[in-house]
């Protein structure tokens, strides 16, 4: 005989006894994450929560386990295996304790715990969205706000689709029972009442004359009707559960109640539950076991107490604020909290509630950390937010978030205040200061290769096994070599730096006794966000050190060893000149798009990696500006008046040197009499073959073979790896228009003896960078002479090209005088002079005193 646990295809283990079942140990692992992870109870199954439905259709016929993707279905076979051991008296021990009406069998499991990083919300299955009378309700308290409503709706609608199983907890029917009621009692007026002109029966004055027991029994049914028709727009279906305080503390209306709600989920219905207002529940309680709980004093306690009950997942509290705040969000100096551990409830200052709800932000705090306790995620957030509740479930940055796991970590808006501090600090320290804490972290990698290469070999087999593409592991890898250039390009910079900051770049003598000076100043604090390549995170931080601006770095997870071992080298350097909180490393989990968001905290973004990463951050960054390129389409165009052995060599450093960078070649163009009088394409094909690259044909070098490389299928491609395309045109101009509509405007070469030609292509091309008879390799700010690089820009801004040391800078205006005013120019008392004055190269003194300043780690 098959054992039970297969038969229902569970991973069981039981125990048999002459008396039945002894115990069943159920492990089952969900197939998005393993059962080891530590959001998982320690039988594998968050919420460890058996359900067994052997009635009614779709998901009623299902065995599962909360919070598994997917229920298993019973099939005939298992069926018949079930009513075998029901009938042999082995199931009869299995089902002692369980609830079992004629439909369903349930049965609650201990040990849950809740998710303790925001991105595990998306493994999140069964969620509880609770609507506060401040989000469904209109300012006046008379109505409903449609527009939001129908938003949370459609959210909720979507993610139902999705697979996942929502509840619902809303007010509002006061509100839309004082509507229907407020019309009722216009009516009654008397004419004069009605003539007097005098607009009475509106917000504050309805609600207190309109008793709210009566507006929730009038409203509760139009709620419904308007939450029926909103669902079925989408193909769901909604079934109204009204509950009382008492039916908490009941043992048996509670079960009745997980038993109605767990058949309405397997039957895809989604419950909307609401606390019965018409009817006043008694002031005390009959069950003891009641004191140990929740009181339920308001719909935040009853969508906890339901959450933990029914086992939620996720439960979304939704109200008229942000989240929680450390104060009252109107209190100067009031702060968002995005991630509360109950720990911190001490250090929190309650407002009032608002003018439509019974419940205020201490009541949702007590709510949600007894939620928390009991295995239940919980995000409080603003209703009024578009997207806010399919956001939360992304694992997006909205609201603030409970967790238990209190990060050692510094949170992000911290870490920018002390870059901004470390900002003013090093542009306090002297040229010479700057440069030996540059020259301190040079030293440090060459001293410290051993530990870096270490890390960076983890990071190459974390890489090997997750199957990273040969080009990012390209990027991902350091060697001794990468690295002593590395160390170089620092000092160049170093060497370079002694007179970039604070440098008069005009003098003006605007009247007599009053002289105007262009300086140079950082920009303030970068968020450099770069991936796979460990090697930029030192190179950008020498650039901010010498620059004076505050650093933050977001490097992917694929180098992270290696950028923990360089990130530690950089402090290390910093704390030599007492800078150590300039640079941080942004080690939370915060999504992008999160950071993007800090508007006035951050001055420049600057992403470094694929053209995905670039253009995405390009798209969410709305208010900070964003320094970079979003791909690099590099071309060499062969002239007919080339050297050809010129080009074959310039081809191949251009393409095989490096073809993982932004400015490898992708395109080569060929004159068509290159193509037609010389063995040049049978050469570079060969040559190119030799170094395994792939190539591939445009259209009109396709039509002159019979039997050539396969057709590009477009010309806009980063290939970032040993493939090209090759195409041939009939000029330099065509050559030139080619470049315009299929490239980037990174780089671009033309091989050619003939000068005139050079010089027109130099001239007309529209690229960030423009080479004769040169690779386009050298499109680098080290092989340049301006150091390490932070990135190549191709806007059309100040900084374009490789971005070093200038790019990192703006500028400001300092105007000396003696008692100057305005009036006496306007007067006719002082006339402007405005001559430009020679610039002395002396450095001004604009720094700030280093006393005056602090700065955290």
């Amino acid at each position: 005989m098959v054992p039970l646990h297969k038969a229902l295809g569970l991973r069981a283990r039981l125990t048999l006894t002459s008396t039945g079942v002894e115990s069943l140990v159920a492990r089952p692992q969900p197939p998005y994450r393993p059962a080891t992870t530590p959001w998982y109870s320690r039988n594998g199954a968050k919420g460890a929560s058996l359900r067994v439905s052997l009635h009614g259709a779709n998901r009623a016929r299902s065995l599962g386990f909360l919070g598994a993707p997917k229920l298993m279905a019973i099939t005939p076979f298992q069926l018949n295996h079930i009513r075998y051991y029901s009938k042999t008296g082995n199931l009869k021990s299995f089902i002692n304790g369980l609830h079992v009406d004629s439909r369903s069998i349930s049965r609650a499991g201990a040990g849950r715990a809740a998710f303790q990083h925001r991105e595990q919300l998306k493994h999140a299955r069964r969620i509880v969205v609770k609507l506060g009378s401040a989000v469904v309700t209109r300012q006046d308290g008379c109505g409903l706000a449609l527009g939001r409503l129908a938003s949370i709706v459609e959210q909720c609608a979507e993610l139902q689709n999705e697979g996942h199983e929502l509840l619902m907890v809303t007010s509002g029917a006061v509100a839309f029972g004082a509507q229907k009621m407020a019309q009722e009692l216009l009516m009654s007026l008397s004419m004069r009442e009605t003539l007097s002109g005098r607009d009475s029966l509106r917000g504050e004055e309805v609600r207190n004359m309109l008793a709210p027991r009566a507006s929730a029994a009038v409203g509760q049914s139009g709620l419904m009707s308007l939450y029926e028709a909103m669902f079925a727009q989408y193909g769901v279906r909604v079934a109204q559960i009204l509950i009382t305080k008492p039916d908490f503390y009941n043992n048996e209306t509670r079960q009745n109640l997980n038993s109605t709600i767990n058949e309405l989920i397997a039957l895809n219905i989604l419950p909307i539950i609401n606390t019965n207002d018409a009817v006043t529940p008694p002031p005390q309680v009959l069950d003891e076991e009641a004191t140990k709980k929740l009181d339920i004093r308001d719909n935040d306690s009853l969508a906890a107490r339901l959450a933990v009950e029914v086992q939620t997942d996720l439960l979304i509290l939704m109200t008229d604020v942000d989240g929680i705040y450390n104060k009252p969000p109107n209190t100067e100096g009031a702060r968002l909290i995005d991630s509360f551990v109950p720990e911190m409830i001490n250090n929190l200052e309650f407002g009032q509630k608002s003018s439509v709800g019974t419940g205020g932000m201490d009541s949702k705090v007590k709510a949600a950390s007894w939620a928390l306790d009991r295995g239940t995620s919980v995000v409080i957030c603003k209703g009024m937010s578009q997207g806010a509740i399919k956001g939360i479930v992304q694992g997006r940055k909205i609201g603030t978030f409970f967790t238990t796991n209190n990060d050692s970590g510094l949170a992000v808006e911290v870490l920018t205040k002390n870059a901004r501090q470390g900002s003013r600090l090093l542009q306090s320290l002297s040229p010479s200061d700057r440069a030996a804490a540059v020259l301190t972290l040079a030293e440090l990698l060459e001293t410290r290769q051993p530990d870096i290469l270490v890390a960076n070999q983890k990071d190459l087999e974390e890489a090997a096994k997750a199957g990273i593409s040969s080009a990012l592991t390209s990027r991902l890898r350091l060697t001794p070599a990468k690295l002593s250039n590395l160390a170089n390009g620092l000092r160049q910079i170093a060497a370079d730096s002694k007179d970039i900051v604070g440098r008069t770049l005009s003098r003006t003598l605007v009247a007599e006794g009053i002289e105007l000076r262009q300086i140079t100043v950082p920009i303030g604090v970068l968020l450099v966000i770069f991936e796979s390549r460990p090697d930029c995170l030192p190179q950008v931080a020498a650039l901010a050190i010498s620059t004076g601006n505050g650093l933050l770095l977001k490097g992917g997870r694929e180098a992270h060893h290696s950028n923990h071992v360089l990130m530690d080298l950089v402090k290390e350097a910093l704390s030599t000149v007492g800078a150590t909180g300039a640079i941080s490393l942004v080690t939370k989990r915060d999504e992008i798009s999160d950071l993007l968001q800090l508007e006035g905290e951050i001055d420049l973004v600057i992403p470094r990696g694929s053209s995905t990463l670039v253009r995405t951050i390009q798209e969410q960054s709305k208010s900070i500006p964003v320094l970079g390129h979003a791909e690099g389409i590099c071309h060499v165009y062969i002239d007919k008046d080339a050297d050809l052995e010129k080009a074959i060599k310039i081809v191949r450093d251009a393409k095989c040197d490096y073809p993982s960078a932004c400015n490898a070649m992708e395109t080569l163009l060929i004159h068509e009499e290159v193509f037609h009088n010389t063995k040049f394409f049978a050469n570079v094909c060969q040559m190119l073959q030799r170094e395994k690259v792939t190539i591939n044909a445009g259209p009109k070098l396709s039509s002159m073979l019979t039997f050539g490389p396969p057709v590009a299928k477009t010309f806009k491609m980063e290939f970032s790896d040993l493939e090209c395309i090759i195409e041939v045109v009939k000029d330099t101009s065509e050559a030139i228009n080619h470049i315009h509509h299929y490239g980037s405007s990174h780089t671009d070469v033309i091989v050619t003896e003939n000068q005139c030609v050079a010089d027109h292509f130099l001239s007309t091309v529209d690229s960030a960078c423009v080479f004769h008879n040169v690779s386009s390799r050298f499109a680098d700010g080290y092989r340049l002479g301006l150091g390490a690089e932070v990135g190549i820009s191709t806007a059309r801004i100040h900084a374009r090209g490789p971005v070093g040391m200038d790019g990192l800078l703006t500028t400001k205006w300092v105007l000396r005088g003696d008692c100057g005013t305005a009036s006496d120019f306007t007067e006719g008392k002082r006339v402007f002079l405005h001559e430009r004055l020679p610039i002395d190269g002396e450095i001004n003194n604009t720094n700030i005193p280093i006393e005056n300043l602090s700065i955290g780690e």
